[in-house]
Protein backbone atom coordinates (compact mmCIF):
# COMPACT_ATOMS: atom_id res chain seq x y z
CA UNK A 1 0.00 0.00 0.00
CA UNK A 2 1.07 3.64 -0.36
CA UNK A 3 1.00 6.97 1.35
CA UNK A 4 -0.45 9.97 -0.48
CA UNK A 5 0.93 13.44 0.14
CA UNK A 6 -0.35 16.78 -1.17
CA UNK A 7 1.98 19.71 -0.57
CA UNK A 8 0.85 23.29 -1.11
CA UNK A 9 -1.43 22.17 -3.93
CA UNK A 10 -3.37 24.85 -5.81
CA UNK A 11 -5.83 24.63 -8.67
CA UNK A 12 -6.80 27.77 -10.55
CA UNK A 13 -9.15 27.47 -13.53
CA UNK A 14 -9.18 29.89 -16.49
CA UNK A 15 -10.57 33.26 -15.49
CA UNK A 16 -8.74 33.18 -12.18
CA UNK A 17 -11.26 30.90 -10.46
CA UNK A 18 -9.52 29.39 -7.43
CA UNK A 19 -10.88 25.88 -6.86
CA UNK A 20 -8.27 24.62 -4.36
CA UNK A 21 -5.91 26.79 -2.32
CA UNK A 22 -2.80 25.78 -0.36
CA UNK A 23 -4.00 22.21 0.17
CA UNK A 24 -1.69 20.25 2.50
CA UNK A 25 -2.53 16.69 3.50
CA UNK A 26 -0.68 13.50 4.29
CA UNK A 27 -2.66 10.26 3.99
CA UNK A 28 -1.01 7.31 5.73
CA UNK A 29 -0.79 3.86 4.19
CA UNK A 30 -4.01 1.83 4.77
CA UNK A 31 -5.81 4.94 6.08
CA UNK A 32 -9.42 5.82 5.16
CA UNK A 33 -9.61 9.60 4.73
CA UNK A 34 -12.82 11.41 3.81
CA UNK A 35 -12.88 14.87 2.22
CA UNK A 36 -16.19 16.56 2.97
CA UNK A 37 -17.74 19.93 2.25
CA UNK A 38 -20.59 21.66 0.43
CA UNK A 39 -20.97 21.58 -3.35
CA UNK A 40 -18.30 23.66 -5.10
CA UNK A 41 -15.79 23.57 -2.23
CA UNK A 42 -13.08 21.89 -4.33
CA UNK A 43 -13.19 18.37 -2.90
CA UNK A 44 -13.82 16.55 -6.21
CA UNK A 45 -11.23 18.72 -7.95
CA UNK A 46 -8.72 17.66 -5.30
CA UNK A 47 -9.54 14.00 -5.90
CA UNK A 48 -9.23 14.43 -9.65
CA UNK A 49 -5.80 16.01 -9.23
CA UNK A 50 -4.68 12.98 -7.20
CA UNK A 51 -6.00 10.74 -10.00
CA UNK A 52 -4.30 12.83 -12.68
CA UNK A 53 -7.59 13.84 -14.34
CA UNK A 54 -6.95 17.49 -13.48
CA UNK A 55 -3.62 19.26 -13.86
CA UNK A 56 -2.10 20.81 -10.73
CA UNK A 57 -1.59 24.58 -11.07
CA UNK A 58 1.12 24.57 -8.39
CA UNK A 59 2.30 22.33 -5.59
CA UNK A 60 3.28 18.67 -5.45
CA UNK A 61 1.42 15.35 -5.21
CA UNK A 62 3.23 12.20 -4.12
CA UNK A 63 1.96 8.62 -4.22
CA UNK A 64 4.39 6.66 -2.12
CA UNK A 65 7.77 8.30 -2.65
CA UNK A 66 7.04 9.21 -6.27
CA UNK A 67 6.16 12.72 -7.44
CA UNK A 68 3.23 12.18 -9.81
CA UNK A 69 2.43 15.69 -11.07
CA UNK A 70 3.48 14.75 -14.60
CA UNK A 71 2.62 11.04 -14.44
CA UNK A 72 -0.40 10.07 -16.59
CA UNK A 73 -3.41 8.59 -14.74
CA UNK A 74 -2.93 5.05 -16.06
CA UNK A 75 0.59 4.92 -14.58
CA UNK A 76 -0.31 6.15 -11.07
CA UNK A 77 -1.56 2.74 -9.91
CA UNK A 78 -4.76 4.15 -8.48
CA UNK A 79 -8.39 3.10 -9.03
CA UNK A 80 -11.28 5.53 -9.00
CA UNK A 81 -14.96 4.84 -8.33
CA UNK A 82 -17.28 7.47 -9.78
CA UNK A 83 -20.71 8.75 -8.83
CA UNK A 84 -22.35 7.55 -12.05
CA UNK A 85 -20.80 4.02 -11.98
CA UNK A 86 -19.43 4.41 -15.57
CA UNK A 87 -20.24 0.82 -16.59
CA UNK A 88 -20.21 -0.31 -20.20
CA UNK A 89 -23.88 -1.05 -21.05
CA UNK A 90 -23.08 -3.63 -23.77
CA UNK A 91 -20.85 -5.75 -21.47
CA UNK A 92 -21.93 -8.10 -18.72
CA UNK A 93 -20.66 -7.69 -15.16
CA UNK A 94 -17.74 -10.09 -15.65
CA UNK A 95 -16.51 -8.22 -18.73
CA UNK A 96 -16.96 -4.82 -17.07
CA UNK A 97 -14.75 -5.95 -14.21
CA UNK A 98 -12.23 -7.63 -16.51
CA UNK A 99 -11.96 -4.89 -19.13
CA UNK A 100 -9.18 -2.87 -17.50
CA UNK A 101 -7.10 -5.98 -16.88
CA UNK A 102 -7.42 -7.04 -20.53
CA UNK A 103 -6.14 -3.63 -21.63
CA UNK A 104 -3.10 -4.14 -19.41
CA UNK A 105 -2.36 -7.52 -20.96
CA UNK A 106 -3.16 -9.85 -18.07
CA UNK A 107 -3.66 -13.52 -18.89
CA UNK A 108 -7.15 -15.02 -18.99
CA UNK A 109 -6.34 -17.14 -15.95
CA UNK A 110 -5.16 -14.15 -13.90
CA UNK A 111 -8.18 -12.11 -14.98
CA UNK A 112 -10.59 -14.87 -13.99
CA UNK A 113 -8.96 -15.31 -10.58
CA UNK A 114 -9.07 -11.59 -9.83
CA UNK A 115 -12.67 -11.09 -11.02
CA UNK A 116 -13.99 -14.08 -9.10
CA UNK A 117 -12.11 -13.03 -5.97
CA UNK A 118 -13.54 -9.47 -6.13
CA UNK A 119 -17.03 -10.77 -6.90
CA UNK A 120 -16.88 -13.05 -3.87
CA UNK A 121 -15.74 -10.19 -1.60
CA UNK A 122 -18.63 -8.01 -2.79
CA UNK A 123 -21.27 -10.74 -2.92
CA UNK A 124 -21.98 -10.32 -6.64
CA UNK A 125 -20.86 -13.72 -8.00
CA UNK A 126 -24.45 -14.46 -9.05
CA UNK A 127 -24.55 -11.26 -11.12
CA UNK A 128 -21.53 -11.89 -13.36
CA UNK A 129 -23.59 -12.77 -16.45
CA UNK A 130 -26.00 -9.83 -16.15
CA UNK A 131 -25.74 -6.52 -17.97
CA UNK A 132 -25.89 -3.13 -16.20
CA UNK A 133 -29.54 -2.49 -17.23
CA UNK A 134 -30.53 -5.62 -15.28
CA UNK A 135 -28.95 -4.36 -12.04
CA UNK A 136 -30.23 -2.16 -9.22
CA UNK A 137 -28.35 0.98 -8.21
CA UNK A 138 -26.67 -0.78 -5.31
CA UNK A 139 -25.62 -3.69 -7.53
CA UNK A 140 -24.17 -1.30 -10.13
CA UNK A 141 -22.18 0.40 -7.40
CA UNK A 142 -20.81 -2.94 -6.22
CA UNK A 143 -19.72 -3.73 -9.79
CA UNK A 144 -17.98 -0.34 -10.04
CA UNK A 145 -16.15 -1.05 -6.77
CA UNK A 146 -15.32 -4.56 -8.01
CA UNK A 147 -13.79 -3.15 -11.17
CA UNK A 148 -11.51 -1.09 -8.94
CA UNK A 149 -10.64 -4.01 -6.64
CA UNK A 150 -9.43 -6.28 -9.45
CA UNK A 151 -6.76 -3.73 -10.29
CA UNK A 152 -5.22 -4.18 -6.82
CA UNK A 153 -4.18 -0.52 -6.83
CA UNK A 154 -2.00 1.33 -4.34
CA UNK A 155 -4.83 3.80 -3.64
CA UNK A 156 -8.62 3.76 -4.01
CA UNK A 157 -10.35 7.06 -4.83
CA UNK A 158 -14.12 7.42 -4.34
CA UNK A 159 -15.98 10.42 -5.80
CA UNK A 160 -19.42 10.62 -4.11
CA UNK A 161 -20.14 6.97 -5.01
CA UNK A 162 -23.35 6.66 -2.96
CA UNK A 163 -25.14 9.88 -3.91
CA UNK A 164 -27.36 8.18 -6.53
CA UNK A 165 -28.65 5.56 -4.09
CA UNK A 166 -31.76 5.76 -1.93
CA UNK A 167 -31.40 6.39 1.81
CA UNK A 168 -31.67 2.73 2.87
CA UNK A 169 -29.16 1.56 0.25
CA UNK A 170 -26.71 4.33 1.22
CA UNK A 171 -26.69 3.05 4.81
CA UNK A 172 -26.11 -0.51 3.58
CA UNK A 173 -23.31 0.49 1.21
CA UNK A 174 -21.59 2.56 3.93
CA UNK A 175 -21.40 -0.60 6.01
CA UNK A 176 -20.10 -2.57 3.03
CA UNK A 177 -17.38 -0.01 2.30
CA UNK A 178 -16.25 -0.13 5.92
CA UNK A 179 -16.04 -3.92 5.76
CA UNK A 180 -14.20 -3.67 2.44
CA UNK A 181 -11.57 -1.33 3.86
CA UNK A 182 -11.05 -3.56 6.89
CA UNK A 183 -10.65 -6.58 4.64
CA UNK A 184 -8.41 -5.05 1.96
CA UNK A 185 -6.37 -2.79 4.27
CA UNK A 186 -5.86 -0.39 1.36
CA UNK A 187 -5.35 3.38 1.33
CA UNK A 188 -8.71 5.00 0.53
CA UNK A 189 -9.63 8.64 -0.12
CA UNK A 190 -13.34 9.31 -0.27
CA UNK A 191 -15.15 12.49 -1.29
CA UNK A 192 -18.69 13.36 -0.20
CA UNK A 193 -20.94 16.30 0.64
CA UNK A 194 -22.80 14.14 3.19
CA UNK A 195 -21.43 14.68 6.70
CA UNK A 196 -23.11 11.48 7.94
CA UNK A 197 -21.10 9.48 5.39
CA UNK A 198 -17.97 11.32 6.46
CA UNK A 199 -18.52 10.65 10.17
CA UNK A 200 -19.28 6.95 9.72
CA UNK A 201 -16.58 6.10 7.16
CA UNK A 202 -13.50 8.18 7.81
CA UNK A 203 -10.72 7.47 10.29
CA UNK A 204 -9.84 11.11 9.57
CA UNK A 205 -11.98 13.78 7.95
CA UNK A 206 -10.88 16.80 5.93
CA UNK A 207 -13.48 19.59 6.05
CA UNK A 208 -13.28 22.03 3.12
CA UNK A 209 -14.90 25.35 2.35
CA UNK A 210 -14.30 27.45 -0.76
CA UNK A 211 -11.19 25.48 -1.70
CA UNK A 212 -9.53 25.80 1.71
CA UNK A 213 -9.09 23.15 4.41
CA UNK A 214 -10.94 24.21 7.56
CA UNK A 215 -9.94 21.33 9.84
CA UNK A 216 -8.45 17.83 9.65
CA UNK A 217 -9.29 15.50 12.54
CA UNK A 218 -10.95 12.26 13.56
CA UNK A 219 -14.79 12.31 13.62
CA UNK A 220 -15.23 12.81 17.38
CA UNK A 221 -12.70 15.63 17.53
CA UNK A 222 -14.51 17.44 14.72
CA UNK A 223 -17.81 16.99 16.55
CA UNK A 224 -16.69 17.98 20.03
CA UNK A 225 -13.86 20.43 19.26
CA UNK A 226 -14.59 22.19 15.95
CA UNK A 227 -11.94 24.69 14.90
CA UNK A 228 -14.45 27.28 13.70
CA UNK A 229 -18.12 28.08 13.25
CA UNK A 230 -18.29 26.54 9.76
CA UNK A 231 -17.05 23.14 10.94
CA UNK A 232 -19.34 23.28 13.99
CA UNK A 233 -22.36 23.96 11.78
CA UNK A 234 -21.48 21.51 9.03
CA UNK A 235 -20.75 18.48 11.22
CA UNK A 236 -23.70 17.09 13.18
CA UNK A 237 -27.43 16.53 12.66
CA UNK A 238 -29.28 18.74 13.32
CA UNK A 239 -26.67 21.50 12.90
CA UNK A 240 -25.29 23.23 15.97
CA UNK A 241 -27.36 26.14 17.30
CA UNK A 242 -25.66 29.54 17.02
CA UNK A 243 -26.71 32.42 19.28
CA UNK A 244 -25.25 35.93 18.87
CA UNK A 245 -24.69 37.75 22.12
CA UNK A 246 -22.27 39.58 24.38
CA UNK A 247 -19.86 38.69 27.19
CA UNK A 248 -20.70 40.77 30.27
CA UNK A 249 -19.36 40.97 33.82
CA UNK A 250 -21.65 41.38 36.83
CA UNK A 251 -20.54 41.29 40.47
CA UNK A 252 -17.23 39.74 39.51
CA UNK A 253 -18.85 36.93 37.48
CA UNK A 254 -19.05 36.48 33.72
CA UNK A 255 -22.22 35.88 31.72
CA UNK A 256 -23.29 35.43 28.13
CA UNK A 257 -26.19 37.78 27.38
CA UNK A 258 -28.39 37.19 24.34
CA UNK A 259 -30.86 40.02 24.93
CA UNK A 260 -33.77 37.96 26.21
CA UNK A 261 -31.73 35.77 28.55
CA UNK A 262 -28.31 35.44 30.11
CA UNK A 263 -26.41 32.37 31.32
CA UNK A 264 -23.41 32.11 33.60
CA UNK A 265 -20.06 31.19 32.06
CA UNK A 266 -18.13 28.38 33.71
CA UNK A 267 -14.95 29.19 35.62
CA UNK A 268 -12.90 27.04 33.23
CA UNK A 269 -13.89 29.24 30.27
CA UNK A 270 -13.37 32.66 31.83
CA UNK A 271 -9.68 33.04 31.00
CA UNK A 272 -10.28 32.55 27.28
CA UNK A 273 -13.32 34.84 27.27
CA UNK A 274 -11.96 37.72 29.40
CA UNK A 275 -10.55 39.57 26.36
CA UNK A 276 -14.11 39.57 24.94
CA UNK A 277 -15.70 41.35 27.93
CA UNK A 278 -18.24 43.83 26.57
CA UNK A 279 -17.82 42.43 23.04
CA UNK A 280 -20.11 40.38 20.83
CA UNK A 281 -19.42 36.67 20.37
CA UNK A 282 -21.37 33.65 19.11
CA UNK A 283 -22.44 30.89 21.49
CA UNK A 284 -22.80 27.44 19.94
CA UNK A 285 -24.66 24.54 21.50
CA UNK A 286 -25.79 21.23 20.04
CA UNK A 287 -29.41 20.10 20.11
CA UNK A 288 -28.73 17.19 22.48
CA UNK A 289 -27.15 19.56 25.03
CA UNK A 290 -30.41 21.45 25.59
CA UNK A 291 -32.60 19.71 28.18
CA UNK A 292 -36.19 20.04 29.31
CA UNK A 293 -35.92 21.40 32.86
CA UNK A 294 -38.29 18.76 34.24
CA UNK A 295 -36.23 15.86 32.87
CA UNK A 296 -32.72 16.80 34.02
CA UNK A 297 -30.79 17.18 37.24
CA UNK A 298 -28.46 19.80 35.72
CA UNK A 299 -30.79 22.78 36.04
CA UNK A 300 -30.04 25.95 37.96
CA UNK A 301 -31.30 29.54 37.59
CA UNK A 302 -27.95 30.41 35.98
CA UNK A 303 -28.34 28.08 32.97
CA UNK A 304 -32.14 27.89 32.56
CA UNK A 305 -34.00 29.94 29.93
CA UNK A 306 -37.65 30.48 29.05
CA UNK A 307 -38.67 29.60 25.48
CA UNK A 308 -41.73 29.14 23.27
CA UNK A 309 -42.30 25.82 21.50
CA UNK A 310 -42.80 26.73 17.82
CA UNK A 311 -42.49 23.38 16.03
CA UNK A 312 -42.52 19.75 17.22
CA UNK A 313 -40.97 17.00 15.09
CA UNK A 314 -41.54 13.47 16.48
CA UNK A 315 -38.70 11.20 15.30
CA UNK A 316 -39.72 8.01 17.10
CA UNK A 317 -37.22 7.49 19.90
CA UNK A 318 -36.66 11.24 20.21
CA UNK A 319 -38.35 14.56 19.51
CA UNK A 320 -36.97 17.70 17.87
CA UNK A 321 -38.28 20.90 19.45
CA UNK A 322 -37.90 24.25 17.71
CA UNK A 323 -37.77 26.80 20.50
CA UNK A 324 -37.95 30.59 20.24
CA UNK A 325 -36.17 32.70 22.83
CA UNK A 326 -37.77 35.94 21.67
CA UNK A 327 -34.76 36.74 19.47
CA UNK A 328 -33.42 33.41 18.20
CA UNK A 329 -34.69 29.94 17.35
CA UNK A 330 -32.99 26.90 18.90
CA UNK A 331 -33.38 23.22 18.08
CA UNK A 332 -33.42 20.79 21.02
CA UNK A 333 -33.26 17.02 20.64
CA UNK A 334 -35.21 15.51 23.51
CA UNK A 335 -35.24 11.75 23.99
CA UNK A 336 -37.26 9.34 26.08
CA UNK A 337 -40.19 11.60 26.94
CA UNK A 338 -43.59 9.91 26.96
CA UNK A 339 -45.44 13.21 26.63
CA UNK A 340 -43.48 16.02 24.92
CA UNK A 341 -44.39 19.70 25.35
CA UNK A 342 -47.30 21.11 23.36
CA UNK A 343 -47.17 23.49 20.41
CA UNK A 344 -47.10 27.17 21.46
CA UNK A 345 -46.41 26.16 25.06
CA UNK A 346 -43.86 28.13 27.09
CA UNK A 347 -41.33 25.87 28.77
CA UNK A 348 -38.01 26.19 30.57
CA UNK A 349 -34.96 24.51 29.11
CA UNK A 350 -31.46 24.05 30.47
CA UNK A 351 -28.29 24.79 28.49
CA UNK A 352 -25.47 22.41 29.41
CA UNK A 353 -22.72 25.00 29.91
CA UNK A 354 -20.09 22.24 29.97
CA UNK A 355 -20.90 21.60 26.31
CA UNK A 356 -21.16 25.14 24.89
CA UNK A 357 -18.74 26.59 22.34
CA UNK A 358 -17.84 30.24 21.82
CA UNK A 359 -16.75 31.69 18.48
CA UNK A 360 -15.21 35.03 17.55
CA UNK A 361 -17.89 37.03 15.73
CA UNK A 362 -15.47 38.42 13.11
CA UNK A 363 -13.08 35.54 12.41
CA UNK A 364 -15.58 32.78 13.37
CA UNK A 365 -12.68 30.86 14.95
CA UNK A 366 -13.32 28.89 18.13
CA UNK A 367 -12.53 30.73 21.37
CA UNK A 368 -13.55 27.92 23.74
Amino acid sequence: MAQVSLRQVNKIFPGGIVAVKDFNLGVESKEFVVIVGPSGCGKSTTLRMIAGLEEVTSGEIYIGDKLVNDVPPKERNIAMVFQNYALYPHMNVYDNMAFGLRLRGYSKTEIKERVLEAAKILGITHLLERRPKELSGGEKQRVAVGRAIVRKPLVFLFDEPLSNLDAKMRVLMRTELNKLHNRLQTTMIYVTHDQVEAMTLGSRIVVMKEGVIQQVADPLTLYHRPANKFVAGFIGTPPMNFIPGKIIRMNGEYFFEEGKFKVKILESMIKALQPYEGKEVILGIRAEDIYDKFFTTHSSPENTIDVLVEIIEPMGSEVYLYLHTGKNTLVARIGGIAKPPQLNQRIEVVLDMNKVHFFDKDTEKAIV
